[in-house]
């Protein structure tokens, strides 16, 4: 069971985890769990596809995989960045040729709920106007541990795993200096 699960609160330091199986596979393989850290910290990064398209296509994946918390994470992500309701649906819909009408059906109320809650974060943004304000660039005061990712709208997952990378850059610096 993972700190989020027990309800870990930060006063008492204990870790929060993106996802559930985290805490135990740190538990096992701290070296393991930075190194996958690392490697969804770089396919986040990607610049294309853009990061609607890229939070999309990964919820598809979830759909096939029939993934319910994987959809709803997933279309939440992709309403944080913009994506209708529409693009959201039809993009499951895209998967029925191939997987069949269940999967859809099954991942539809999910995918809604984490859409519902996307677009929460979305109209809450700081142009007040339903719109990502505009990210940081180069120069303008602040940091960015992603490099050219920080010109996307940072989401809680892309900031988790870019701390994540930064972790298990500098572990595998101290390894080496061993």
């Amino acid at each position: 069971m993972s700190p989020k699960d027990r309800g870990a609160d930060r006063e008492t330091g204990a870790e929060e985890w993106i996802f559930p199986f985290e805490a135990e596979l740190h538990a096992v393989s701290p070296g393991l769990h930075d190194a996958q850290s690392a490697w969804l910290s770089q396919i986040d990064s990607l610049e294309a596809p853009d990061r609607k398209t890229h939070e999309l296509v990964r919820m598809v994946c979830t759909v096939i995989r029939r993934n319910p918390p994987g959809v709803a994470r997933h279309a939440m992500l992709a309403a944080e960045v913009g994506a209708t309701w529409e693009e959201v649906a039809g993009s499951i819909m895209l998967t029925e040729p191939a997987f069949g009408l269940l999967n859809v059906v099954e991942a539809l109320p999910w995918a809604r709920r984490g859409w519902e809650r996307g677009r929460r974060t979305f109209r809450a943004q700081p142009d007040g106007r339903g719109k990502p304000a505009p990210a940081p660039t180069a120069g303008s005061g602040s940091r960015s541990s992603v490099g050219k990712a920080a010109k996307r709208p940072k989401t809680a997952k892309t900031a988790k795993t870019a701390r994540n990378a930064k972790k298990a850059t500098k572990a595998q610096k101290a390894t080496k200096a061993r």
